[in-house]
């Protein structure tokens, strides 16, 4: 009775194992009949359910990581795909915008220089308070609130607003001798606070999308001091606003495509020394 009893337990066991494996290989035909629809997101979702659902499934969660790293195969090729269409349009763009722009390095400080409008290189603005942009050549744009008077403001940050009431604030940059500096020459005082990035991105963002209206600017953390940005300091920010966008759209494309060849040596290996996956294989990039 006992062994009769075991076998029948026996056989259950062994017939809920091969459904369940039935169950977990349905879901990977699924996975790979959307992966070859190039429906990538379904076939991962697929590939997932079989991880969560039939964790004892070894042999088909391994044969659904090696379809996983198909996936991410042509997930790369799609991207480095696009970066490489895009690229050259973006190269171009930022070779015309670039003739608005002087650039200023000095490789043994910094081996990333910063390109300067024009009209707002500091020759060209000496003896005056005003708001001076510039942007890396990665594309990371800042703004500095320059001040030049006889007597110190001690200010850290700054304040635009609109006509209409609406402002942004920089992030207060204490003084450090380096992105908040000040000094004396003849009497006169002059005060350079540089916001790169995000501590000031909203107030570039404010003045970009108000190119016609008065921007009033208050420095602040220190003696008040109000100016008003004249159209020449606008044009500058919102070409060099523009000019980063590009630049930092180059930049990132670089990185992704130099990541995705990477990543594709990486699969590439890992398929290769997995020879067992039962999958058909001959998609796979050469």
């Amino acid at each position: 009775m006992k062994k009769t009893l075991f076998g029948l337990c026996l056989l259950l066991l062994l017939g809920a194992c091969n459904r369940s494996e039935k169950e977990a290989r349905v879901r990977l035909q699924k996975a790979q009949a959307s992966y070859e629809q190039n429906d990538l997101f379904a076939a991962k979702k697929q590939i997932d359910s079989i991880r969560e659902l039939y964790p004892g499934e070894y042999k088909v969660i391994r044969e659904g990581l090696q379809l996983m790293r198909r996936i991410e195969v042509k997930e790369q090729l799609r991207n480095i795909a696009y970066c490489d269409s895009v690229l050259p349009v973006r190269l171009q763009e930022a070779e015309e915008l670039k003739k608005n722009f002087v650039l200023e390095k000095d490789t043994a400080y910094n081996p990333v220089g910063n390109y300067i409008f024009k009209g707002q290189t500091i020759e060209r603005n000496i003896g005056r308070s005003y708001i001076r942009c510039g942007v890396t050549e990665t594309g990371e744009m800042y703004i500095a609130s320059v001040y030049y008077g006889k007597k110190p403001l001690g200010h850290t940050h700054i304040r635009v607003s609109t006509n209409d009431s609406l402002f942004a604030e920089t992030v207060p940059i204490a003084y450090d001798g380096g992105n908040n500096y000040r000094f004396e020459d003849l009497g006169m005082t002059t005060e350079v606070v540089t916001y790169a990035g995000d501590k000031g991105k909203d107030a570039v963002k404010l003045i970009y999308g108000d190119p016609g209206g008065r921007i009033k600017v208050e420095y602040l953390g220190g003696t008040p001091y109000v100016l008003y940005m004249p159209d020449a300091d606008k044009k500058a920010l919102r070409a060099t606003y523009d000019f980063a966008s590009v630049l930092n759209d180059i930049e990132h494309m670089t990185k992704s495509i130099e990541k995705g060849k990477k990543k594709l040596e990486y699969l590439e290996k890992k398929l290769n020394d997995n020879p067992e996956d039962s999958t058909p294989l001959n998609d796979r990039p050469k």
